[in-house]
């Protein structure tokens, strides 16, 4: 398959063997790892309009690449693949965005930080406390007002910052990429 280039692909049942699992199955058969069969693949998708098979044949481009990495890498394509589909499902960052803010409620509730300013700052909120953390873009008057006293709390805050900047990150460039199709 390495080389291959076509112009379209027919079958006896069009509407499986036009399928992207049928493809990337079919590519799947070649001994090996090649990325130029994926490739040519995608850009035949693409060519006939159908965005969404072109994503799923990169992203098994991707999964297919993986198991021929070192266990590093592979830990990494892992935790890639997880959150955000190597970048071709970024909406999985924002299932990992809500999932992240319901259990930030759920522990901000039951050990609410101090405030900062006793008397002066605005009453404590846990889940606006949580958004405050995890969406990196403006603020909602939480999280300066409120500061952690050590120990998990503080450290889970300090993980939904950093977690907050990637999956924001990855949400906002997935819109984007969808906004520029139209």
């Amino acid at each position: 398959m390495q080389g291959f280039t076509y112009g379209s692909l027919h079958g006896d049942d069009a509407r499986r063997t036009n399928s992207a699992a049928y493809r990337v199955a079919w590519i799947c058969r070649e001994p090996g790892y090649a990325a130029q069969p994926y490739e040519q693949l995608a850009a035949w998708y693409r060519q006939i309009g159908h965005d969404d098979d072109a994503r799923r044949v990169l992203l098994a481009k991707q999964r297919h690449r993986r198991r021929t990495l070192g266990w590093p890498a592979r830990t990494w394509g892992h935790r890639l693949d997880a959150t955000v589909g190597y970048g071709y499902r970024p909406w999985l960052a924002g299932l990992w965005l809500v999932a992240l803010a319901l259990m930030g409620t759920v522990v901000f509730s039951a050990h609410s930080p101090k405030p900062t300013q006793p008397g002066q700052v605005p009453p404590f909120h846990a889940s606006v406390y949580t958004l405050d953390l995890l969406i990196p873009i403006g603020g909602l008057g939480q999280r300066g007002a409120w500061y952690r006293t050590g120990g998990a709390t503080a450290w889970l805050a300090y993980a939904l910052i950093a977690t907050g900047w990637l999956l924001t990150t990855a949400v906002l460039s997935g819109i984007s990429r969808t906004l520029s199709k139209n």
